[in-house]
């Protein structure tokens, strides 16, 4: 449930290298923190689908425009960030059948690209190392960049970008009450970003 974060900067990195255009040297992009979510879902004893999310985390990328496998990103969130829409079960995600991250805990969830496979004109797939409760995962995302231009009211270049990926509980630690509770979440990422300022 923590992968979401550094998804969406994966995705970000992905979708500037392949469609930013016309910056020549390494360009930095950051995050608009007030417009990026990482969604994931999961379904629960086959009754419903439960839905939590991630808002609100910075990340920044540096994208090389001639030599895109070059470009990197990384990003990084407070385990507890994490928003569920109902404080008991957030306190049952952060307790011990799942991350055992109190109130002190700064356990963080990152995420740092390390290839980007261009696959169309607006979509990649971008694999990077997920670290999520203390381990550390390969994840593939599967991104589209969505528009790329200036901002109309910021008024400086603009990005954004989808992407999905789907992860197993069980790889992070946390796959407490499967395949009861899915082991698979589905996770969904919407982000913008901008060029970072100079």
């Amino acid at each position: 449930m923590k992968l979401l974060p550094l998804s969406a900067a994966a995705l970000l990195a992905l979708s500037t290298a392949t469609f930013a255009g016309g910056h020549g040297n390494a360009q930095k992009y950051v995050l608009d923190a007030s417009h990026s979510q990482i969604v994931f879902s999961y379904n629960h004893l086959g009754y419903s689908t439960t839905y939590g999310m991630f808002s609100g985390f910075e990340g920044e990328i540096m994208f090389d425009e001639e030599n895109p496998a070059a470009s990197s990103v990384s990003v990084s969130m407070p385990v507890r960030s994490m928003i569920t829409g109902w404080e008991e079960r957030f306190t049952h995600f952060m307790g011990d059948d799942f991350f055992g991250a109190d109130e002190d805990d700064q356990h963080l969830v990152t995420f740092t690209s390390t290839s980007i496979e261009v696959t169309g004109e607006d979509t990649a797939l971008i694999t990077g190392d997920l670290t999520l409760n203390g381990v550390t995962n390969a994840v593939v995302l599967d991104a589209k960049l969505n528009a790329k231009g200036m901002h109309p009211m910021a008024n400086t270049e603009w990005a954004g970008f989808d992407a999905t990926t789907t992860l197993l509980r069980s790889d992070y630690n946390v796959g407490a009450f499967a395949p009861f509770v899915s082991d698979e979440v589905e996770v969904l990422i919407s982000i913008e970003a901008m060029i970072a300022e100079q």
